[in-house]
Order: C-alpha cells, then sequence, then structure tokens
C-alpha cells in the first residue's frame, strides 16, 4: 500500500488526549486533560436552548457571524486597549487550536523556522511541523521559567519568521513580564518577525501577576498574530469557538487559510456565545475569584501530599516534581498513578523539548469538592509507591 506523508511520522498522538483515555480506563479523577467537571455559565447554557429552537442552523459567514464579531470586537477592545474592527481584524475559527494552525500558516512559508519557548504545549511543535516550518526551541528556566537573552538573540539570529508565545502559559502557569515582552517584542522588530500569541487563559492571571496583551505594545500590533477561544474563559471547551485578531493584511490571508480549512466555526454556537461576550466586567472578576480559590485549594492539597511544584502565575496548571519517585519515566509514572492512586497527570516530557523525565502536570480546572477528593488521593501516593516497589522511596 502507499506510504503515509513523512510528516505524520515525525510527531505522536496527543499525550494529554492519550492520559484522559488512561483516566477514564482507571476511572481516575481526570487532572490531565483541561476541561471542567462543571458546566458553563446559566445565561449561555439558556440561550444555546434558545437557539436550538430559533436557529440559525445554517453555514454563517466563513470567517464569522457579523453580531458574533461585534461582541467579539468590543469585548476585545475593551480589554486589549486597541480598537479591534470586526469586519477588518477578525477571523472566527473553530476553536483555539484551529486559530493556530490558521495562523502558523499564514505567517510561515515551508522551511522557515519558528521558535518555540520550551516547555510548550505540545500542538505547538506539531502546528509547525503540519506547516512545513522548523520549529527552534528556546528554553525558559526554572523555577520563573524566564529566558536567557543570549539564548533568545542567538535564535533570532537564526532569521525566524516568527515566535510562538503562550501568556500566560500552558504548562508552566507563567506569566511573562512587561520587561520580558519589550525585549522579546524588540527582537522581532529588529529581525522582522512575527509573534504568534496563545492568549486563551487571559482571564486567568493571578495577583499580583498582571497580563499584558502582546499585540497592544507600542509598535507591535502590526506584527502580532493574536490567537485566542472562548473555550477557557466561559468553560465551553467543547464548543470550539475560537478566532485570530491581527492587522488587515495579515486577517486577509488568514480568512483564506481558515475558509479551506474548515470552511466555519458552528453558526448555531456563535449565536448562543454573543451572550457571553456581553458579560460585564464583573463575571470576569468572578472567574478569577472562582479560579484563584481552586489554586488554593489545590496547592494545599499538593502541600499536604508532601510534593514539590511551581505556583501558577497564570492559567490552571501546575508542574509537581516527582524527582524523588522517578527521574526518568513520567509516562510509566502517569500510567500507574491513574491506575493505583486514582488521579491522572500529564507527563512533564511532551511539553519539553529538553530530556524531563521528572515532572508531571495537573490541571485543577474542576468542582472544589474534586480537588479535594484528589488531594486525599494524593496522600496516599507515598504508600502505594512503596508497596509498589517493595522498598522505601528514594
Amino acid at each position: 500500500m502507499p506510504q503515509t506523508s513523512e510528516r505524520t511520522a515525525i510527531f505522536t498522538e496527543s499525550v494529554i488526549r492519550r492520559m484522559t483515555r488512561v483516566a477514564n480506563r482507571h476511572d481516575a479523577i481526570n487532572l490531565s486533560q483541561g476541561f471542567p467537571d462543571f458546566d458553563p455559565p446559566p445565561a449561555l447554557v439558556e440561550a444555546l436552548a434558545g437557539v436550538a429552537r430559533t436557529g440559525p442552523h445554517q453555514y454563517a459567514v466563513t470567517w464569522g457571524a457579523p453580531n458574533f464579531r461585534e461582541a467579539l470586537a468590543a469585548k476585545q477592545s475593551r480589554f486589549m486597549g486597541l480598537p479591534v474592527d470586526p469586519d477588518r481584524h477578525l477571523v472566527v475559527t473553530c476553536g483555539g487550536t484551529e486559530a493556530m494552525m490558521v495562523a502558523m500558516m499564514t505567517a510561515c512559508d515551508p522551511g522557515d523556522t519558528v521558535i518555540v519557548f520550551s516547555p510548550f504545549y505540545e500542538n505547538y511543535g506539531a502546528d509547525a511541523i503540519l506547516s512545513g516550518a522548523r520549529p527552534l526551541y528556546v528554553p525558559l528556566r526554572p523555577p520563573d521559567f524566564t529566558f536567557d537573552l543570549a539564548e533568545l538573540r542567538a535564535a533570532f539570529r537564526q532569521r525566524p519568521k516568527a515566535l510562538i508565545l503562550c501568556n500566560p502559559s500552558n504548562p508552566s502557569g507563567k506569566v511573562f513580564t512587561w520587561d520580558e515582552l519589550s525585549v522579546i517584542a524588540a527582537l522581532a522588530a529588529e529581525h522582522d518577525a512575527f509573534v504568534i500569541t496563545d492568549e486563551v487563559y487571559e482571564h486567568i492571571v493571578y495577583a499580583p501577576h498582571r497580563h499584558v496583551y502582546f499585540g497592544a505594545l507600542p509598535g507591535m500590533f502590526e506584527r502580532t498574530i493574536s490567537v485566542s477561544s472562548l473555550s477557557k474563559t466561559y468553560s465551553i471547551t467543547g464548543w470550539r469557538l475560537g478566532y485570530v485578531i491581527a492587522a488587515p493584511a495579515v486577517i486577509e490571508s488568514a480568512r483564506k487559510v481558515h475558509d479551506f480549512l474548515t470552511v466555519g466555526a458552528a453558526a448555531p454556537l456563535q449565536e448562543a456565545a454573543v451572550t457571553g461576550l456581553r458579560f460585564p466586567d464583573s463575571y470576569y472578576a468572578e472567574l478569577l475569584a472562582a479560579y484563584t480559590r481552586k489554586r488554593d485549594v489545590f496547592v494545599g492539597a499538593l502541600d499536604d501530599a508532601g510534593l514539590s511544584y511551581t505556583t501558577p502565575q497564570g492559567a490552571y496548571y501546575v508542574l509537581v516534581d516527582v524527582s524523588e519517585f522517578t527521574r526518568d519515566d513520567d509516562v510509566g509514572f502517569c500510567e500507574w498513578l491513574a491506575q493505583d492512586v486514582g488521579v491522572a497527570a500529564v507527563p512533564g516530557s511532551s511539553f519539553f523539548h529538553e530530556p524531563v523525565r521528572h515532572l508531571i502536570r495537573f490541571h485543577f480546572a474542576k468542582r472544589e469538592e474534586t480537588l479535594a477528593e484528589a488531594g486525599e488521593r494524593l496522600k496516599r501516593l507515598r504508600d502505594r509507591w512503596r508497596s509498589r516497589c517493595g522498598s522505601a522511596v528514594r
């Protein structure tokens, strides 16, 4: 039979989604794939029920229904501090995943180089490869997960077409500072590169940290391709509504890529989501307060279990150091954790270009009682590990 494309052999299936299957197999609490176990805001659910009866049920405008784009542009203009034009600056996509692929294929030609900070959300390397680009990894140094300026300069000297910036970061929970973003901006301008930003956790940033929209930095809107989605902000990961914000010349190209990738996002879901986009600012304050409580509950549970971790500054993930249990088999450890302890995590190696095998990632986008139960199970981790190994934990 014919051989499949070489590009598909370069990367594996999603480790995150595979760990969800492992969690389901063992009836474990799924703290691997980042989706909530609670419902969206009731007003959104009611809006969707109404749309189910009245429509629309046919194609929307390819790059987004007009009322959805108008509501999204108004909301993002308010938070970004930029005048986002619904007709000139926006493409609505099938989730942030498609938005990132649209951004990559809009910015890059086959053979181009793209800078990716490591650790990184696992899709970024695959997105680069599928776009025909070559990822160039620059490490972020723990515990603050900041970059070394000399290393970043050296990467830019290789004339990349773009840099991918996840802020707040998945998986580390890092929030980039104004100074760090200014350095990236200066290098991007000096070397005439795009910056593709994944800002899906823009409203989940813990005090005293603050989210700075990269496209709002002085002179950066023209070279920024902002990617985000409604999934995390409104707890609707299954609705698959994402978007790209960029300058008109970039959006003109992005619309063509999006059109031939997916034609358009679901019209009924866009119609219902307008309700969420019109929520008052108090909604976002309450969202942050809720996730701050969840973070505190979960890191408290990690403290009670005696586990070491990096406190997240934003997003809803936490990297946990399991080197006392294993330094070279995080995959096996996570599979054992789901089966014997009943809590599912993601092996940290799926996020790092470097040979990191001693970290795992949990998420805490769950009800507080779910997180408390996960904490109770994690308290048994050492005893279960001793039983498995037949000896004391290192």
